[in-house]
């Protein structure tokens, strides 16, 4: 072919008619992007509303419907084959592939339900959903000033406005979005080595330094030691309170002692601050009191205080919350709650990190999730890398420096901020407030029924751990033994077998739709030992533990009718469990 028929190709190349396949393939794949011009008719906008037109469908017409998305709840993925796929060598549209993405959402959890409790899952703000979306498009990457450019201004207004919260200064702290509340210990677990173990970054980490929290700690305490380099065997837990499922202060000093006399260096000291079954919060204060008055020994840094407040930290909310004038009308019962909720979760003004997920109390989308320090020059100095050749500082923020993870798109941190803008004070407020309503009017109910017991009584936060028992048995006397008195284990074991059956006849009825006086069953889910009994507060009976029913009223959509259906669904679980065990001759 000589030069004159190339040229004359090359010009002619956009006509279809003398076009390669490969020039028509990607023409035809310019109409699935989104146009970067402005449109009237972008793809893009088709897509997302061919999308929630066909996620709609899925719902139900009312309340009366499943907690779960469409009309089929099984599982309906071939484990044994699924990855034997292989790539289409045609190209799909994209309505197709969306037709089949939304084929996947069959059965998944209807987290705006009113029936769906089953744990810290609320339904998403509508806000924070577009927020998220819109980071989709134009993908800000929050690494540094060039990609995120004026997006960043979520992830640093985010810092100060929960360092406000907090009682901190706020142009002095920092915040970093990250993977999740494992994130967030992940990187609390880093800052502490690097000060405690300065010459850990180069040399690799070759002491065993202790990382201490208590018997409710989140278990990705082993997941952060165990990818840190840790090790798990470098745990050490605190028993805690009967009552409160806090922190023991008295075992937490004999430790400390013990480490320091042995001069073992302490990292780090966890406290928690709402645990997902228990809803503990452990004293801040008085924690900070004893890692100060028990340094570590001579050559290691200061050990860091964090607060796993994951799941708690919105109650900082109620900051300069008039108690006594009561502004938004709480009821009596409620009230207290409130200000103890506070008063415990304000502790993390002593703490040199917490961590917040706006997908938990925030009612955000997954994943927005922050890691927040007090001391930003400090932190961010001593896990700063230095610049990179092929990226160039285009503004002051450039997180890369000193961040796990380098690509970091913005749709937390955009979730997350749209969220604190939405909400305000009193948003989180009325939210918060709202569930313990719901909260206080469930456990109301159930002191009309003697064959259930709360067994989380002393805890002010969103959940109601239920404990229901056969009927004729006296549930509050029969709980106090199996709690205290090691009499009674045979008693407790038997009990957490029916808790556990109870638990799982609940989720089979709520995925197979059935109705309980014309409303379907409710999703809930049950814990297999939120808290051990009182003879074994050094765990070293497995079975020694309280199984419950969890009930997370975490959803705005729920009503005290939902309440009153809920208690009516478990003892009629119990029920069918007790029939189906004298039948078979199984229970003991």
């Amino acid at each position: 072919m000589n030069s004159n028929t190339e040229e004359k190709k090359t010009v002619e190349i956009g006509s279809d008619l003398i076009a390669p396949p490969w020039a028509k393939f990607r023409k035809q794949m310019l109409g699935s992007f989104p146009s970067p011009f402005k449109s009237d008719n972008d793809s893009l906008a088709d897509g997302i509303s061919l999308a929630i037109r066909e996620l709609d469908k899925l719902k139900p017409e009312s309340d009366k419907g499943s907690a779960f998305l469409g009309t089929n709840s099984a599982l309906t993925i071939d484990f044994e084959n699924v990855k034997d796929s292989s790539l289409d060598p045609k190209m799909s549209t994209t309505g197709e592939v969306i037709k089949q993405v939304i084929k996947m959402f069959e059965g998944l959890p209807n987290w705006g339900h009113p029936l769906t409790m089953n744990n810290v899952n609320p339904q998403g703000n509508t806000a924070a959903i577009v927020a998220a979306v819109l980071s989709e498009i134009f993908a800000p990457n929050i690494l540094e000033g060039e990609y995120a450019w004026n997006v960043h201004q979520a992830e640093l207004e985010s810092a100060g406005i929960l360092a406000n919260l907090a009682g901190w200064k706020p142009k002095e702290a920092g915040c970093i979005y990250t993977y999740g509340g494992s994130g967030c210990w992940t990187y609390h677990l880093k800052y502490a080595l690097t000060r405690v173990l300065p010459d850990s970054r180069n040399k690799g980490i070759r002491t065993d330094a202790k990382v201490i929290c208590s018997q409710q700690a989140h278990y990705t305490m082993l997941n952060s030691t165990d990818w840190m380099g840790l090790g798990m065997d470098n745990i050490i837990r605190i028993k805690t309170d009967v009552d409160t499922n806090a922190m023991d202060l008295i075992h937490l000093e004999e430790v400390l002692k013990d480490c320091k006399a042995r001069k073992i260096p302490i990292a780090s000291v966890v406290c928690t601050m709402g645990t997902t079954d228990a809803s503990a919060f452990d004293p801040v204060e008085k924690v900070r009191e004893l890692i100060d008055k028990y340094p570590n020994p001579e050559g290691y840094g200061k050990a860091i205080l964090y607060c796993d407040s994951v799941i708690g930290w919105s109650w900082i909310a109620f900051k300069n919350y008039d108690f006594k004038l009561n502004p938004l009308g709480f009821s009596d019962a409620v009230l207290p709650y409130l200000e103890k909720n506070y008063n415990a979760i304000k502790g993390i003004f002593y703490a040199d990190a917490f961590g917040v997920d706006f997908h938990k109390t925030g009612f955000s989308p997954y994943i927005s999730s922050a890691f927040v320090y007090r001391d930003a020059t400090e932190f961010e100095s001593l896990l700063s890398r230095g610049p990179s050749v092929y990226l160039q500082p285009r503004s002051p923020y450039n997180p890369l420096n000193y961040t796990l993870e380098v690509s970091r798109a913005a749709t937390g941190s955009l979730a997350g901020w749209a969220t604190l803008k939405f909400f305000g004070h009193e948003g989180f407020q009325s939210v918060l407030g709202g569930i313990l309503e719901n909260k206080v009017y469930l456990q109301s109910e159930m002191k009309n029924n003697s064959e259930m017991v709360c067994v989380n009584p002393e805890d002010y936060g969103f959940v109601t751990l239920l404990r229901i028992y056969p009927k004729g048995v006296y549930a509050q006397f029969q709980f106090d033994r199996e709690l205290q008195d090691p009499a009674f284990r045979h008693d407790l074991i038997k009990h957490n077998k029916m808790i556990h059956l109870i638990g799982d006849k609940l989720f089979e009825w709520y995925r197979s739709g059935k109705k309980i006086n014309d409303q379907c069953t409710p999703y809930l889910s049950y814990s297999t030992g939120f808290r051990a009994t009182e003879y074994n507060r050094d765990m070293k009976d497995p079975e020694a533990v309280i199984y419950a029913i969890k009930i997370f009223p975490l959803n705005v959509h729920i009503t005290p009718e939902v309440m009153n259906h809920t208690l009516v669904c478990i003892a009629a679980a119990r029920d069918e469990v007790m029939a189906h065990q004298v039948v078979k001759n199984t229970y003991v």
